[in-house]
């Protein structure tokens, strides 16, 4: 009955949050066993819990580099880095898409904050339109892939498990898919004789180069420093800091201090400086640093205009878990999770088989739910079956995530596909039409990543 009741208000267009929270309540109503207060309680206890402080931190960082100019100097980093190859700015997309993803933490925020950048020059140096838009919808699914991700709060939250082993476990299948997409770049480049779209000059490619090289080994020498020859922590890092300051104002450098956000993030983590919340506190303080110091691009009117969208996304993201956990508990209560638990285990025991149906459920409920509210509604639901089959839940968080951001390329709901036919003014039909080709790589990536469950753990395993 409460499935019923929830299928029918959403077929009435009724929001997926309400449509969650409505049939609760109804459900409660109709049976008369329970008193409706229970539908508020359970809302409450759904939002109250510590991990999810890290949501409204994380996407006010993202929202603060996303409007202090920061995008600017990640594209001009990876044109030099890249954009020399033949088809460089479709690789340029894929690798401005990596370093923006360790920072903002959603797709949509990718897709609409470099997207609009990537695809005016991708069309002013001579590309397709469809082109365009189909490698900047596939590159911004790194955005949760690679850390920090919203999502993977809010699965770690649901599925109790821990959010900085999701993000160590998502950066190596960052890398991965990333590595995919500059190959399907490669074929067409190929395929359509594309050359190169800037010229290959030593100066700036060695400084972007450089600037790699110091983003990679700065995090090495200070665990050098601090695990091998026993330096104070805090006064290291804070040492490393002025350093790299220092490096950035002598040579000026594009995006050091901005790629840095995940170095950090990650770095305090696994050294147990902060824990994921209070990590998301230090990515809006590094966030504000560089926007109202270092760089001066932001200013207080843009800060306080960021905050109020900051709330406003938070309102959003959190009514959504709250109407979703009052949903989940009364899916558990009435034997829903149950029942399907069992009819999936009657109908296979075997690990492989169930990852498959779980991908084909997933890519389909993508479809139609938005990320964070298919997270809340299937992790009740198939947490029970990933323990029963010894799937480690770290490994199939990720999947999840990846399949859901899959998902949002596609109608009727996908909001990275209405976001991108808005910025490079094309039809819904002419954009699904060019994201089709990039799910090669993306599907791909995912059976990768679904049956070779090393690539997403040995990082996490290394570290927890």
């Amino acid at each position: 009955m409460l499935k019923i009741i929830f299928l029918f208000l959403m077929a009435g267009g009724i929001p997926v949050a309400i449509a969650m929270a409505g049939s609760a309540l109804l459900y409660i109503w109709w049976t008369g066993t329970l008193p409706s207060f229970v539908v508020i309680h359970r809302m409450v206890s759904g939002i109250d819990s510590f991990p999810l402080l890290a949501v409204p931190f994380f996407i006010l960082a993202g929202n603060l580099m996303n409007n202090a100019g920061i995008t600017n100097r990640i594209y001009n980093y990876a044109l030099a880095l890249v954009g020399w190859l033949k088809g460089g700015l479709g690789h340029v997309n894929v690798v401005g898409s990596v370093v923006f993803a360790g920072m903002s933490g959603t797709a949509i925020a990718d897709a609409a904050g470099l997207g609009t950048i990537e695809i005016k020059a991708m069309t002013d140096h001579g590309y397709s339109k469809e082109f365009a838009v189909g490698v900047t919808a596939a590159s911004a699914t790194l955005g949760p892939i690679i850390p920090p991700s919203l999502p993977f709060v809010i699965y770690g939250m649901m599925a109790n498990v821990s959010v900085g082993a999701l993000f160590l476990a998502g950066i190596l299948p960052g890398v991965l898919m990333a590595g995919l997409m500059m190959l399907t770049v490669a074929y067409f480049a190929h395929k359509n004789g594309w050359g190169a779209d800037t010229k290959f000059e030593w100066p700036r490619v060695i400084k972007a180069l450089v600037e790699t090289l110091v983003v990679a080994g700065w995090p090495l020498v200070l665990w050098v420093l601090i695990a091998k020859l026993g330096f104070p922590p805090q006064i290291t890092v804070f040492a490393g800091l002025i350093v790299l300051f220092a490096a950035d104002k002598a040579f000026k450098f594009q995006a050091v201090l901005p790629i840095m956000t995940p170095v950090l993030l990650i770095g305090g983590m696994t050294t147990g400086i902060f824990t994921p919340t209070e990590g998301a506190i230090a990515a809006c303080l590094w966030s504000m640093f560089l926007g109202l110091v270092w760089y001066r691009t932001l200013h207080w009117k843009m800060f306080i205009k960021v905050c109020l969208d900051t709330v406003e996304t938070t309102a959003t993201v959190l009514f959504i878990v709250a109407a979703a956990s009052i949903f989940g508990w009364m899916l558990t209560a009435t034997g829903v999770t149950a029942a399907i638990s069992q009819w999936v285990l009657g109908f296979t025991k075997e690990a492989w088989v169930f990852l498959l149906l779980a991908n084909l459920l997933m890519l389909f409920v993508g479809c139609f739910l938005e990320p964070t509210a298919a997270i809340t509604i299937l992790v009740p639901i198939l947490m029970p079956i990933v323990a029963q089959l010894g799937i480690d839940p770290v490994h199939f968080g990720l999947v999840m995530v990846l399949n859901l951001m899959i998902g949002l390329l596609h109608p009727p709901m996908g909001m990275v596909l209405f976001v991108l036919a808005r910025v490079a003014k094309l039809s819904v039909e002419r954009t699904t039409i060019a994201i089709l080709p990039w799910l090669v790589p993306l599907l791909g990536s995912l059976a990768i990543i679904t049956y070779f469950p090393k690539l997403v753990l040995w990082l996490p395993k290394m570290f927890y």
